[in-house]
């Protein structure tokens, strides 16, 4: 089997390298020679792939606030009711944790590293997500599905979770996806009836 790397555009391996440092040491104390270095190329290389440390957080960043938002409006619009989209909603968290666990641990704390437009979007992205999150929840409640809560804190406990899955996954990757998908659902949905 071809090592899953290679298969991989050279700007992708260095996109998924600077996502593992900027995990490992923080956006601030890894710099473009610490990138080149474990990508095996000179500095100067790096330029041709991405202009900047800061293109680079940009580019994680955006790639994953889009993922969650073109998720919600998938799932927002899809025909099945309101707790089921909820139930949708945490196994994207699961499964994009998965998938992108150093670059979904960007996401707590290296956002405030953004800078101009890309902050802009970033924080945009992220305000109507949590918006259409509390949206989905006030429904559920309203259809009796969910107990009489405080969306603003079951929002705010739910996506914390979720936040910070990555952490836990981390420590446990061995643990069946679909498995976890369902702990989730049940701990972080059916938690709140």
């Amino acid at each position: 089997m071809p090592n899953k790397n290679l298969m991989l555009s050279r700007k992708q391996q260095i996109l998924n390298t600077a996502a593992r440092l900027f995990r490992k040491r923080g956006y601030s104390a890894t710099s473009m020679r610490d990138i080149a270095r474990e990508m095996q190329m000179e500095a100067a290389s790096l330029y041709n792939h991405i202009n900047s440390k800061q293109a680079i957080l940009s580019e994680l960043l955006l790639h994953i606030a889009q993922a969650f938002t073109d998720g919600m409006f998938e799932i927002k619009n899809s025909s099945v009711s309101n707790i089921e989209k909820l139930e949708q909603l945490v196994a994207l968290h699961v499964q994009m944790t998965v998938d992108y666990t150093d670059a979904i641990s960007l996401i707590p704390n290296e956002w405030v590293h953004l800078e101009g437009d890309a902050i802009k979007h970033f924080l945009n992205l992220r305000d109507q997500y949590e918006k259409d999150f509390n949206t989905l929840l006030e429904a559920a409640v309203k259809d009796k599905k969910l107990g009489d809560i405080d969306i603003d804190l079951a929002s705010f406990s739910i996506l914390s979770s979720l936040r910070w899955l990555y952490s836990w996954y981390s420590k446990n990757r061995h643990t069946d996806v679909e498995k976890l998908k369902k702990e989730m659902i049940r701990n972080l949905i059916y938690g709140l009836k």
